[in-house]
């Protein structure tokens, strides 16, 4: 364990939690104390559980399985856009839409009706509707890339499912618990580290740790995939 690693993760406020009132219980033998009524967790228990999650990333993606990656948190849709599109894994940003992975059958319908709208679009064949069938074939490309972009190449249901906030989208790691897919997250203090097969303790709110966070699994996910 690295003094610089730490303090990398010192630098980047990882360490910050949420205020003691809100924390989970669940958190406590993550967290380091607590200072000014905020929960501080503990940056070697940090460093540790995400070395250990980055270990089974690097496995899961040299053995070319898929990590669905999910966060409606809006500081972080960008980034975790960024990270997921450089590593070709698919993402859910905007909103989860339930049944995604419980009820992936019915929601590859949806996937493929957009793909072929889409390809409809790129050939040109719109051009054989009225403008206004057109303009609404093209709403609704508009409404499904919101929702189902991300997923839009998943034809299958993902290996891994990795999760920014449990807390805000829960119904994201039920889904993937209950058809036992693993699942990899940050647990902030106010999170339930028991619905994670690998959690890692880390700010999940803060901008700064999740460009750092989010950065270390893309480069992770980034060196697996050209290993393999």
């Amino acid at each position: 364990m690295s003094n610089k690693d730490v303090q990398a993760l010192f630098d980047h406020v990882v360490h910050i939690g949420h205020r003691s009132q809100k924390w989970n219980p669940k958190m406590k033998k993550y967290l380091y104390g607590e200072k000014g009524g905020i929960h501080i967790i503990n940056l070697e228990k940090t460093l540790d559980c995400l070395n250990k999650a980055l270990d089974f990333l690097s496995k899961v993606t040299a053995e070319g399985k898929i990590v669905l990656f999910v966060s409606t948190k809006p500081q972080s849709l960008k980034v975790v856009e960024d990270v997921a599109t450089s590593v070709s894994m698919p993402y859910v940003v905007s909103r989860w839409i339930p049944g995604l992975l419980t009820n992936f059958s019915t929601l590859k319908t949806r996937i493929k009706y957009l793909q072929n709208l889409k390809e409809q679009e790129a050939s040109g064949e719109f051009d054989k509707y009225t403008k206004k069938e057109a303009s609404n074939l093209k709403k609704t490309i508009e409404k499904l890339q919101l929702s189902l972009g991300g997923v839009s190449n998943m034809m299958d249901l993902p290996d891994v499912v990795f999760v920014v906030d449990v807390v805000r989208d829960k119904i994201a790691v039920e889904e993937a618990r209950k058809i036992k897919i693993p699942v990899v997250a940050l647990v902030d203090s106010n999170a339930d580290p028991n619905m994670v097969d690998y959690p890692i303790p880390a700010n999940d709110d803060a901008l700064k740790s999740l460009i750092y966070m989010l950065g270390k699994v893309g480069e992770c996910l980034h060196k697996s995939r050209n290993k393999r």
